[in-house]
């Protein structure tokens, strides 16, 4: 449910979404992006979702716009428009297509707060009632991302690795 205090951060998601696909400046392009993952990171932290905030601040606003920015001043700051002369017309269809399925994709999602919601009727009550006996850590989202899910989050860190070093071999200098 849409409340109104989250219409002006829902208003610049959009408005910076929208510029970073239509402005023709690269480097431009991607400040805009970093400053889109920047209002995604504030919306995730209004959800309050503080670690999904913190990492989408980090590697989106971050580490993302960074390394674009490196790869950019390696390159040519502007594009060819010649180039994409039917690409903005082809990019607001498939933009427009992708929204109206997300937002029909948004309609089995259950409601913020819901009690019926599977998660919260058969994964929370084992966690809030057993992680405190069973990992003997003090704090739930600690026992829940260290103790229970800890494969996963090692994985994560490990394709975040990969990645970096990846965008580092890629980006480097060649001396002639």
């Amino acid at each position: 449910m849409l409340v109104w205090n989250d219409l002006p951060l829902l208003i610049l998601l959009l408005v910076s979404a929208f510029g970073a696909v239509i402005v023709r400046d690269l480097i431009g392009a991607v400040l805009i992006l970093g400053s889109y993952s920047f209002f995604l990171a504030l919306t995730w932290a209004w959800l309050g979702s503080s670690d999904v905030a913190f990492t989408e601040a980090v590697v989106g606003s971050g580490m993302s716009t960074v390394l674009f920015l490196f790869a950019l001043f390696q390159t040519v700051p502007k594009e060819n428009p010649s180039s994409h002369r039917d690409t903005p017309w082809f990019a607001a269809i498939g933009l427009g297509i992708l929204g109206l399925l997300l937002l029909y994709g948004g309609t089995d999602v259950p409601r913020s707060g819901d009690l019926a919601a599977p998660a919260n009727v058969y994964l929370s009550p084992i966690y809030i009632q057993q992680s405190s006996a069973q990992m003997n850590t003090p704090n739930m989202v600690t026992a829940i991302l260290m103790d229970y899910r800890s494969l996963d989050t090692l994985i994560e860190t490990a394709v975040v690795f990969t990645a970096g070093v990846a965008c580092a071999i890629l980006l480097r200098r060649q001396n002639p």
